[in-house]
């Protein structure tokens, strides 16, 4: 059995330690960001030039964290999934691995666009049928407008997805992100406003068509222990990761979140653009078992990359800051 299984059948039953907590990797950057999506190409001391990497080092990058076993998800683009597949990578591997099945207009990050500005329209570029022949599992991904038209196109384009999902055995974990663009709501009621979303889209769907789990913002520890205890023998919440931020950011954002009734972490560039993205999970896991905190892996981070040559991004008192606005509250000095 994989150790996603075991640990969402141990987190549904109650039976939740922090050992359980599930972490992803989530490599499927070129479906919203292009070329841009495996990073920049980092010189021998590791500092970022202004070339960009090609997707065979995505795929390398993908290779060398599931071969680590540090990771539960190794989530993908359609086309990776399939090469990765292909190499044996995941056969008798504890790593599950996913492939992302949508890509609404408002993860359209390419340069110079103004997609993720504009509501979100439905839109699909991988086949159900042909990912299940190369994986189990997908991400499906939703953003609500506020918007009667829009959101009643985004919920029927879901609803045939589950129909075409189900009738291929295809598992699905769900991911909401906040809506980018003005949706009429003060900045303080868009976190209920999500919640109630989620709950209100899943409350009519039965067991065989949920998803695993969702992949949100973290939109502050109220909004996060609101929805986490709504039915967490049915509504596991993970969190996604966003932009890149800080060290400190990145260690803080998954033990408040877990603190606060979070079971998973999905996170993409805050891995990807690491100085040393295995060295980062690691103590991500650290952290959320509570080995260190998260000022004290920071510390431990840096501490790595001294120890192999490699420059930081940033100093260690500039990667000590917490920069999102949602983690300043808990966070100590």
């Amino acid at each position: 059995m994989k150790s996603l299984d075991e640990k969402l059948a141990r987190i549904r039953s109650g039976a939740w330690t922090p050992v359980d907590f599930v972490i992803a990797d989530a490599k499927d950057g070129e479906m919203g960001f292009g070329a841009t999506a495996p990073g920049p190409v980092r010189g021998p001391d590791g500092t970022p030039g202004t070339a960009l990497l090609p997707k065979a080092a995505y795929l390398e990058a993908m290779r060398a964290m599931t071969r680590s076993g540090l990771v539960d998800i190794m989530l993908t683009s359609a086309s990776a999934a399939e090469t990765l597949a292909g190499e044996g990578l995941f056969d008798g591997s504890p790593v599950t691995l996913a492939a992302r099945l949508n890509d609404t207009t408002d993860i359209w990050n390419m340069r110079g666009a103004i997609y993720t500005s504009l509501p979100s329209r439905p839109f699909r570029s991988a086949r159900v049928d042909r990912v299940r022949s190369v994986a189990d599992l997908g991400l499906y991904s939703v953003t609500f407008s506020n918007d009667l038209d829009r959101d009643l196109a985004s919920l029927e384009a879901y609803a045939a997805f589950r129909d075409e999902a189900s009738a291929a055995g295809m598992r699905h974990f769900l991911e909401v992100f906040n809506p980018a663009f003005d949706v009429g709501l003060p900045a303080d009621g868009l976190p209920a406003y999500v919640n109630d979303c989620i709950v209100r889209a899943l409350a009519g769907v039965v067991a065989i068509d949920r998803p695993l789990f969702l992949k949100i913002p973290y939109n502050g520890a109220a909004a996060m222990e609101e929805l986490a205890a709504f039915d967490p023998g049915n509504l596991i919440v993970g969190i996604l990761g966003g932009a890149r931020g800080t060290t400190r950011d990145t260690f803080e954002l998954i033990a408040q979140a877990a603190r606060h009734g979070a079971r998973v972490a999905l996170f993409g560039r805050k891995i990807n653009f690491a100085e040393s993205p295995l060295e980062l999970v690691r103590l991500m896991r650290a952290v959320v078992e509570h080995q260190v905190t998260p000022i004290e892996a920071v510390r431990a981070y840096h501490d790595e990359l001294m120890r192999h040559h490699l420059r930081p991004d940033r100093d260690i008192v500039s990667d000590l800051v917490v920069t999102d606005p949602n983690l300043t509250a808990e966070a100590l000095p």
